[in-house]
């Protein structure tokens, strides 16, 4: 699995609060702070929904970034469909 770069490029000043607590959620609390979150479906909803607020970048998992971002993390037990 692929871990997404998500970087914060405008100000949440002025928009609706629910887009200021995803952006929170995200794990960001500064103008142009970057965090790294795996590339799952959740993920992605939050960030369609502050697109306009933030960058994002892919990094593969073979890289060292994505590897040791995927080893910090606990692993699921199973499949949600099994």
């Amino acid at each position: 699995m692929s871990v997404l770069r998500v970087t914060y490029r405008k100000s949440s000043i002025g928009y609706a609060r629910d887009q200021k607590a995803t952006v929170v959620a995200l794990g960001l609390k500064r103008l142009h702070q970057t965090v790294e979150h795996e590339d799952t479906a959740p993920i992605r909803g939050m960030i369609h929904k502050v697109r306009h607020l933030v960058s994002v970048d892919g990094v593969p998992a073979d890289s060292p970034q994505g590897v040791s971002m995927l080893n910090a993390r606990p692993q699921p037990t199973g499949e949600a469909g099994s």
